[in-house]
């Protein structure tokens, strides 16, 4: 799994597609082992390289990981259907008072990103939290079948 928390940082909140691109798709897709440099929230800088080795599927999860530039890449889309708000306020207690600066200036950021790169008509399948567990359904770009299962002979 890769979260995008470990490539944004707080110079380039959406601004980190091409860094994606170079350290982990593409080494993905000829078969080699990506690295990543995870960014630290809190020291404001990239630490030491990660390896992420190539594998069948691959869970890219995060803000932007629908965007225009990565959806030729994906083979499937799931859109977690919460509300903007409600994501906002769980991030903030996560973080605490220490990132509250951070939080104003990144729900600016978002609003923004989507409106000029929205994900969700492009969703395969939305996921929706219920009183105990989630809900899948099929997303705007999904249908009612089911997405072809992916096995070690597909190519990433």
């Amino acid at each position: 799994m890769l979260r995008l928390d470990d490539v944004a940082s707080h110079d380039e909140l959406f601004d980190w597609t091409g860094r994606l691109l170079d350290q982990v798709i593409r080494p993905l897709a000829r078969g080699e082992t990506a690295h990543c440099s995870p960014y630290d929230w809190r020291s404001r800088r990239f630490g030491p390289p990660r390896p992420l080795p190539p594998a069948p599927v691959i869970l890219v999860e995060g803000v932007g990981a629908g965007r225009r530039a990565l959806r030729p890449y994906l083979a499937l889309l799931l859109w977690m259907a919460l509300p903007r708000e409600e994501s906002w306020s769980r991030g903030r207690a996560r973080d605490g008072e220490e990132q509250r600066e951070f939080w104003d200036g990144w729900t600016r950021a978002e609003r923004a990103h989507f409106a000029g790169d929205p994900t969700r008509p492009f969703a395969h399948l939305l996921v929706r939290q219920c009183g105990e567990g989630y809900e899948v359904v099929p997303g705007p770009a999904g249908t009612a079948e089911s997405p072809p299962p992916l096995t070690h002979g597909d190519q990433p």
